[in-house]
């Protein structure tokens, strides 16, 4: 965890209330996809955490959605706009697990971590599936940048206005996959789990006090006892994952 400076290069709306903005600076301590920043915000008293799409050299690119105050703040910043940030945080996917074949499954805020993984999978030499899934065709962003990587793309819309009619699980019962990576909010989550024929790995998205697990306020309860997503997750293993009732 390393807490810097990181300068606003550009800051766009790219969907419905959903905004592309790119950081430069030191980025030296965000090593794994599907780890994420925590941004602290003029004004507000904690800081929003927001999933890492991609990095490169010394640029980060997030991609959020307006939901509140502090994401529509930050959707009004210029470039040139200084973001105090905590980078480097949770523990990301774990890649040596995928196979040949890894499925890849992102719901609406859920879809940028699987950016910068689908990335690194097919720098591996990997030939990665991802469904993107989403609620109307407005919603939809990244279909073209995921199939520049030379992934197959498959995107649904829950109420059949662009791609495929349904849920994220519906592709699923017809793609042959060797694991499955997956982000998105937790009713997505617990159908993924559910539908899956293989092991695979969960990133939860939470709310978070601190975002590097001093509160304790995002715990889950797993196998092993409780855990802190900001900091034994957010990414979880299938197997170990308790749904509560």
């Amino acid at each position: 965890m390393k807490d810097v400076n990181l300068k606003v290069i550009s800051n766009k709306q790219i969907a419905k209330n959903t905004y592309e903005s790119v950081l430069e600076g030191d980025v030296s301590h965000i090593t794994a996809p599907g780890q994420f920043v925590n941004i602290k915000l003029e004004g507000k008293f904690l800081r929003r955490p927001i999933s890492i799409c991609a990095v490169e050299d010394n640029r980060l690119t997030l991609i959020y959605k307006v939901v509140g105050a502090g994401t529509e703040q930050m959707a009004e910043a210029a470039a040139g706009t200084v973001w105090q940030t905590l980078t480097g945080l949770g523990n990301g996917y774990d890649l040596t697990k995928s196979g040949d074949k890894p499925l890849l499954i992102g719901g609406g805020a859920g879809v940028p971590p699987m950016f910068e993984l689908c990335k690194r999978l097919v720098k591996e030499g990997k030939a990665p599936v991802v469904i993107l899934g989403f609620n109307t065709k407005d919603e939809v962003f990244y279909e073209n940048e995921f199939k520049a990587l030379g992934a197959d793309v498959v995107v649904c819309t829950a109420d059949g206005s662009y791609g495929t009619q349904g849920f994220v699980t519906t592709p699923m019962e017809t793609v042959d996959y060797t694991y499955f990576y997956t982000c998105g909010p937790e009713p997505m989550l617990k159908a993924v789990f559910k539908a899956s024929k293989t092991s695979g790995q969960l990133s939860f998205e939470e709310r978070m006090g601190c975002g590097f697990g001093a509160c304790m306020g995002c715990s889950c309860k797993t196998i092993t006892g409780y855990k802190r997503i900001c900091k034994e997750g957010p990414v979880m293993e299938k197997e170990e994952i308790l749904w509560e009732k």
